[in-house]
């Protein structure tokens, strides 16, 4: 294994494979926080500066998680700055500015006091799932009506993500943040959305499979509007159900719902929604 290497910024100590300058990001503030164990090969920063929070992504480092090469991470995330322009949205986090280090590249948004919801390396499953601290446990814990909103938000954002001729690559439930004290959603990490027509040429594309379609796993299939209503559909299951077992009995928001969100996930892309526009027509039809 790898030596793995302490850095201290301020008052926050992560590690990385080797030793990397960020005398940059002093100027911008005070560190207070980071995400040093993403396996993208970015890391991000929690930075303070004259009462004012922001959240700063970095490719460059040997991030402890990442198997590919440092410039392959810089070179992604400067391809996601125009998916983030072309889709401001207000459920989004903002994009503030995004410049060159002497050995990386940084992005920087506005800073949201939410709380991922999957929180893979504090709460790895099983304890994701049912320890009291968890904020996917938390949320699944709210009051239905809370939850509803929050998927609501979802929901629109992937309208106008649509309506904008995109297509939603590798969202997961850890692309939600969730700020339990004003009961608010955001969406972050786009990165790999896709402007249509976009064909599946990895075989399997990147994603947690567990809100993947079946086209996302086919090489040469086309991702497409539908492809998103099954995402859309199985992010349902995973704030309102059993995730992955997609019983009724694990379904806790009625079976008007039920019904809606079982026709999102059909594995044959005729049987769902046209759109996700579609989709929430229906959903919100049943709700009222």
């Amino acid at each position: 294994m790898d030596k793995l290497h302490d850095i201290k910024l301020d008052r926050i100590t992560f590690q990385l494979k080797e030793k990397h300058d960020f005398e940059w990001l002093e100027s911008m503030g005070t560190v207070f926080t980071a995400f040093d164990k993403q396996d993208s090969g970015n890391i991000s920063f929690g930075i303070e500066k004259d009462g004012v929070r922001k959240f700063v992504k970095y490719a460059g480092a040997k991030t402890t998680e990442y198997k590919g090469k440092p410039e392959d991470a810089i070179s992604r995330l400067k391809e996601s700055i125009p998916v983030y322009e072309d889709l401001q949205h207000k459920h989004l986090v903002n994009l503030r500015e995004h410049f060159a280090t002497d050995n990386g590249y940084a992005v920087v948004f506005d800073w949201f006091d939410g709380q991922c919801l999957h929180p893979h390396w504090s709460f790895p499953p099983p304890h994701k799932y049912t320890h009291p601290d968890s904020p996917f446990f938390r949320f699944k814990n709210l009051p239905i009506e809370q939850r509803l909103k929050s998927y609501k938000t979802i929901l629109e954002f992937h309208v106008h993500v649509e309506k904008k001729n995109y297509v939603a690559v590798d969202f997961y439930d850890g692309s939600i943040l969730y700020d339990f004290k004003n009961n608010v959603t955001k969406i972050c990490d786009i990165d790999f959305y896709q402007i249509k027509p976009f064909i599946n040429t990895m075989g399997r594309l990147w994603g947690s499979s567990r809100f993947m379609s079946p086209e996302e796993f086919q090489q040469g299939a086309e991702i497409d509007e539908k492809t998103n209503v099954f995402n859309m559909g199985a992010i349902a299951f995973g704030l309102f159900g059993g995730e992955l077992d997609r019983s009724y009995e694990k379904w806790d928001a009625g079976p008007e719902l039920y019904d809606i969100a079982m026709k999102a996930i059909q594995p044959n892309k005729k049987d769902r929604f046209n759109s996700v526009k579609e989709l929430f027509q229906s959903w919100e039809a049943a709700l009222n």
